[in-house]
Parts: C-alpha cells; structure tokens; sequence
C-alpha cells in the first residue's frame, strides 16, 4: 500500500498493511531529524522513516498588500526566540478595541476568499500522488482569539455573546467559501479537512458543555456537512480531557479525534477505544510532554507497543505524536517511534 491507501484503508475500517503514521514537529526539530538522518528535506525524512504525512494544499494570496509584520487579518505578529526555536506571537489584535458590532462593520474589513488563488491547488500534488490530502477546514474561536485577544475573547461569551456569535459567524463564512473552492479544485482527491477548537485543559473542559453547544457547535456542524457532501473525512483536534464532550463530537459527525493526550484526566486509552473505538478513529497518542523529550528510547518503544496494542486493536488507529514534536525532544526518541511503528506496526 502507498501512504493514502494506508490511511483510507483505516477510515474505511478495513486492514491496511501497517499501521499509518504521521508526523507533527516544529520546523527546528524537524530540522534535527533530516540532518540525524543524512537527508536533505521533509519528504525525504517522511520516505526514510515511513511516514505516512499528508500534502496540504493551500490557495495563493493575491488580496491586497499589507504591513510587514502583519497577516491579512490585520494581526501584528513579533518574533519570540526561545532558545531551541522561535515562533511568532500576535501582539496587535485588531478587534480587541471594539466594543460593537456596528463599530466592526464600520471600521474592520474581514478577508474574502476572492483574494485567494485557488488555480494552482491541483500542482501543489505533483509528485505527491501516493500521499493523503488534507484540505481546507475551520478553527474559528481559536482564530477569534487571535483578533480579539484570549482573555477578552473567553469574557465575551458571558459579557458580549452577540459580538462573538457575530464574529464567528463571519469567520466560519470565510473557512466554508475556502474549503468549498479548495473541494471544487480538487474533486473526489481531499482525504481529509481539519474542523477543529482546542477545548480541554490538563484536568478538564476549558469550556462548560453548554457553552461548547453555544458557540462552537453550529459552525463544526456546517463545515461537516460540507466536508462529508464532498466525500471527505473531519479531523478534529483537541487538547487535553476531553472526554466529556467526545459523544457528542461523535454526534456532530467527527470521524478522525486527535490528539489522545492520554496521561489527561479521564483520557485512558483503554476506556475511550472500549467506549469510542467503534465510532472514530483515533490518530496521535504519542505523548510529548513527558515520554518524546524526556524518556528514554526504551520508553518510547514500549508507548508506541502500547499505543498500538490499545487504540489499535481491531484497527481505527494512525500514530503520531499529540502535538509538534518540540526541539528539546532528542532525535533518537524520535527516530525510535517511528522505526518501532514501522516493524511492530505491521502485527
């Protein structure tokens, strides 16, 4: 099997070769593993290692020009260095001095899928026949949090729930347009889109299951029709314990839950494949807070037998890490899943 008979054999619920993996990394730890191995790009560590990732496509920019250090949001953006890597933080949110919507309407311009080229999609998979597609797809409240700023956006859904009800609803309209004309672009190729909220903690819901209905449900439930009229599977992502809200994400048509942080509460990987293994399919499961940059290779041998072993029995598992693999992690605890995926993958 190449890499996307492999992942649509496990969405199908059939019995692929071996078990797929994916990968999840920050650019400086995907670094460390291409000059551990000797090669010269990601492509090639993915053919070296087995992975299974897929091509993302994504339409071109050609809306009007904006500020360096800005996006077509409006958001500013500084460079953080943290010591192993860097990464950009927003530090001007343009929606964070508005108090109404009429102030939005007046003052703001929300993006449009017209400044996007969606004619070059099609030879982004040049070369890249064998893999899976990931297109499109929605994560509007963490956008929300990006334009407003995290704090002021968790107080608007008890102090301004119109404002946010209105802004979600703007930036779902603008996600549903993209991924439909990515889909057009592509007919009967995308394997997956990415329809996801961050909306757990280490402990518990970030969100009461109330307020998950309120704001975030209908526009999930939008792009998923969208996505399944299309012929194509839902990831969602979601930190943390989640297990409360899984039923219900099942409900609302989520055929992919990633990332399984299993050492969260309530996030045991036995009792979610007894209680959830028949109704998604489970992708992550690698933890990288603990075992990826602190264990030994041993201990990420044995994760990868276990994780296997439970979330994949009986099929409906793809192992990745539960997020970006980060630079601390050493290259050998990572090269380590993969090689132990491959061979004890085949089982």
């Amino acid at each position: 099997m190449n890499s996307k008979e492999r992942w649509l054999a496990v969405l199908r619920r059939e019995t692929p070769d071996r078990i797929p993996m994916d990968y999840w990394g920050t650019p400086e730890a995907t670094q460390k593993v291409t000059a551990y191995l000797g090669v010269d790009d990601y492509w090639q560590m993915c053919e070296r290692l087995h992975i299974d990732a897929p091509v993302t496509v994504n339409p071109k920019y050609v809306g009007p020009r904006f500020k360096d250090g800005f996006d077509y949001f409006g958001r500013g953006y500084r460079r953080i260095d943290y010591g192993s890597g860097a990464y950009d933080e927003v530090v001007h949110y343009p929606l964070a001095g508005f108090h109404t919507i009429n102030e939005i309407e007046a003052n703001y311009t929300w993006p449009l899928p017209d400044w996007f080229d969606y004619s070059a999609i099609p030879d982004q998979l040049k070369d890249k026949e064998g893999y899976p597609v990931r297109g499109g797809g929605s994560e509007p409240f963490y956008e929300y949090t990006r334009l407003r700023g995290q704090e002021q956006a968790y107080l608007d859904m008890l102090d301004n729930p119109e404002f946010l009800h209105y802004c979600l609803s703007k930036l779902v309209d603008f996600d549903y347009e993209n991924t439909r004309r990515i889909f057009e672009q592509l007919p009967g190729q995308v394997t997956f889109t990415y329809v996801a909220e961050d909306l757990g903690s280490q402990e518990n819901l970030l969100f009461s299951p109330k307020a998950i209905r309120e704001f975030f449900f209908s526009g999930m439930r939008r792009m998923i029709q969208l996505a399944h009229e299309a012929g194509v599977y839902v990831f969602t992502h979601s930190d943390g314990a989640i297990r409360k809200i899984i039923p219900e994400l099942i409900e609302i048509g989520v055929d992919i839950l990633n990332p399984i942080q299993w050492r969260c509460k309530g996030m045991d990987r036995a009792t979610l494949k007894r209680d959830f293994g028949a109704s998604v399919i489970f992708h992550g499961g690698m933890d990288n807070q603990q075992t990826l940059p602190f264990g030994t290779v041993e201990d990420v041998r044995r994760e990868v037998r276990n994780n296997i072993d439970i979330l994949g029995k009986g099929g409906g598992y793809i192992l990745a890490p539960c997020h970006n693999i980060q630079s601390v992690s050493p290259v050998e605890n990572i090269v380590a899943m993969y090689e132990m995926g491959y061979e004890y993958g085949k089982r």
